[in-house]
């Protein structure tokens, strides 16, 4: 059990001009800047009875909670809370009285929320009676399902009986395995917030309304709930999202379903020691130990691996420069502009091309623009910090130049010593490839210590890897004005040396590689698809095939072949999808419904030896864990937790795998491939009694 980081609640009184008597504010505060959020453990549980004592005695005619600038709260601080099921009872109890006597008080409580609110904090908010939301809060809702977990402080109970167990199971189930969030009109709409205020003078109008709703001059209605054939639906419609995000994996959005239904029927005697009850039994399981070691993992804004640069401060960036303008290189633009506020540059030899590049990012921004997501002005700032040149002289002055080039060795080689022609001798040079060793890239620079790898997931713009490829002769500096620029575009990195292949795609394309020789061997194709459900992966593997592209994964393969003909080989069928220009093997209902396009059917030609689900799961789970373990034998990755941060952050793989390497060790496939677990006993599993 780790030190708790504390937040502090204060009660002050406020005079409100419109009543008789004070508003007791509450204050939560864990005296730490905006960008650390408040939490609650065991200490700022008590803290907070203390302050609704002090509220009370000052005798008010409303008593009020509100958070620090930009943080109400995220809710429970897991880092203090013991694992052991006699604490986790504990602290289900104690946060369960604390948030309860706002609920059951007989004056007023309001909760003005004035900025974060998730998970527990939005549980306290709503064990108030009436809340009062910021118009520009970044975020309000209930992520734990995503997690492995569920509310655990009241909001299985509270959610349902105040908006509708419909809405609760947009908020508690469908949004957290989406991994979205609401934002305050949204809210309002659902029936979470009572009133939204500008945040510009928020306390003193959350005051005024305070004021109007104690003296009866503002009503807040609430709506009658429908227990009956509705709650059913509700509850029929929350297992129908569960078992398809999740296949039973994850125990956790299967017990807040339960917990939902629970709800309809029991009061919060009830309701609450069913909810502690619950999440003993879960923070007890091996998927929400490798959940919450995942969660650590994706908490690092920056480098995990163990050989940072010593004594190598990176470069300042002033001026981008991106070769090339297909979409990898208008996303990476758009990106940039947004983050750092530099100019970027996109050179390309064919003008066409070249302005079709330049007007994909307008585009864009008018989109944004349109979506009221950026303002006119920022629109206007971005817009005039893109801009195209037909050659090198416009990308002079950068100080990064990144390569978006087709993913040609010749190609990147020769564009890559064109470049170096035309920059400072400062100038970090970067290539995007994923399927080429950035050594043999930079094999025809001048100067090979100034390139580097510079991965990123797609699609650019909502999916947060970095891969950082070293080279053989990259130096200290180059890495670390990468790692820099990377952080600055809001990514995570994960430092990789100079070998084939990107990480994750070397990882995905021995992954996928097993599955399609399945398929080349004449399993069903509906068959391979789900063989791996039980391990509740975001999407299935044709599907994780039609997100890479056929095309890239065939090139991925193709080079990595070269490398390892041993273990990636060359599906012809994958080669006949590619020339055929299909993305995707489904065709697709209004409803979702996948079938298999007849044209890819034709196109396939297969053997007569089909494997079985079992047989298809057993090959593709031994094939990432023979991979991970060549990855580290090599010196790829320093460490296991780098490949789960790979799959988590670049293709989304579920918290509750821990990425992979947690599951493959509890599953004993580890130990049977490779002879040895990837992590100690009690990392990211149950320790051993």
């Amino acid at each position: 059990m780790k030190d708790e980081v504390v937040t502090h609640a204060t009660t002050r009184v406020v005079e409100v001009p419109e009543l008789t008597k004070p508003v007791a504010l509450i204050t939560l505060d864990n005296g730490l800047d905006p960008t650390k959020p408040n939490t609650f453990g065991r200490e700022g549980l008590s803290s907070l009875d203390a302050a609704f004592d002090a509220a009370l005695a000052t005798g008010p005619a409303a008593i009020a909670v509100t958070g620090k600038p930009s943080s109400f709260s995220v809710g429970a601080d897991l880092a203090a809370i013991g694992m052991d099921r006699d604490t986790t009872l504990t602290i289900g109890k104690r946060g369960h009285d604390a948030f309860r006597r706002f609920t059951d008080s007989a004056i007023p409580t309001f909760a003005l929320v004035n900025g974060v609110a998730i998970g527990g904090g939005l549980e306290l908010a709503l064990a108030c009676h009436y809340r009062a939301v910021a118009s520009d809060v970044p975020a309000i809702g209930f992520p734990e399902c995503g997690l492995g977990l569920f509310q655990g402080w009241g909001g299985t109970q509270l959610l349902p009986n105040l908006v509708g167990a419909d809405h609760a199971v947009t908020v508690i189930i469908e949004n957290a395995l989406n991994n979205k969030l609401l934002q305050p009109p949204e809210a309002l709409e659902l029936g979470i917030a009572d009133v939204l205020l500008d945040p510009a003078d928020y306390l003193d109008q959350s005051l005024r309304w305070i004021a109007g709703v104690v003296d009866g001059a503002i009503e807040v209605p609430r709506p009658e709930m429908d227990r009956g054939a509705a709650w059913d639906a509700a509850i029929v419609r929350a297992r129908g999202i569960v078992e398809a995000r999740t296949h039973g994996a994850s125990p956790g959005p299967a017990r807040a379903v339960e917990l939902l239904d629970f709800a309809r029927h029991n009061d919060l005697d009830r309701g609450y020691p069913a909810e502690s009850e619950a999440m003993a039994d879960v923070l007890l399981s091996d998927e929400l130990r490798a959940s919450l070691y995942a969660m650590t993992l994706v908490q690092f804004h920056g480098v995990l691996s163990q050989d940072a640069p010593d004594g190598a401060p990176a470069r300042p960036v002033k001026r981008l420069g991106i070769v090339g303008a297909g979409h990898e290189a208008s996303q990476l633009a758009l990106l940039a502009v947004r983050q750092l506020d530099i100019p970027v540059v996109l050179t390309d030899p064919d003008q066409a091309r070249l302005d079709e590049a330049v007007g994909r990012v307008r585009e864009e921004v008018e989109t944004l623009l349109d979506d009221e997501r950026i303002s006119r002005d920022e629109a206007d700032r971005v817009r005039s910090l893109v801009s195209g040149s037909p050659d090198d002289e416009g990308i002079r002055d950068a100080d990064f130049v990144i390569e978006t080039v087709d993913e040609d060795l010749s190609v990147k080689q020769r564009v890559l010593a064109e470049v170096e022609e035309h920059v400072s001798a400062e100038c970090v040079l970067a290539t995007t490839t994923s399927a080429l060793s950035v050594t043999e890239i930079a094999g025809e620079l001048r100067h090979p210590e100034r390139l580097v790898g510079f991965h990123s997931a797609n699609p650019i713009a909502e999916l947060p890897l970095l891969e950082v490829i070293r080279a053989d002769r990259t130096d200290d500096a180059t890495v670390a004005t990468a790692e820099a620029l990377g952080d600055g575009l809001g990514k995570s990195c994960v430092r990789v040396s100079g070998a084939p292949a990107s990480v994750l795609h070397r990882v995905l394309a021995r992954f996928l590689g097993e599955v399609v020789a399945t398929l080349d061997e004449g399993t069903p194709f509906e068959v391979a698809d789900h063989a791996l459900d039980s391990l509740g992966l975001s999407m299935s593997p044709l599907d994780l095939l039609q997100l890479i592209g056929p095309p890239v994964a065939l090139r991925v393969t193709e080079s990595l072949h070269g490398c390892f003909p041993d273990r990636f080989a060359v599906s012809a069928n994958l080669q006949r999808l590619v020339e055929a220009d299909r993305t995707s093997v489904w065709l697709r209902d209004a409803e979702g419904n996948k079938t298999l396009d007849p044209e890819v059917a034709a196109l396939w030609r297969t053997d007569s030896s089909p494997s079985t689900s079992a047989d298809v799961l057993d090959r593709a789970t031994a094939a990432l864990a023979d991979e991970i373990r060549r990855l580290l034998d090599e010196g790829v990755v320093a460490e296991p937790q780098d490949v789960d941060r790979c799959l988590i952050l670049g293709v989304g793989w579920p918290f509750w795998l821990g990425g992979i390497t947690p599951y493959l060790d509890r599953a004993g496939v580890s130990e049977r491939v490779t002879g040895r677990r990837f992590l100690p006993q009690g990392v990211a599993n149950v320790p051993a009694n």
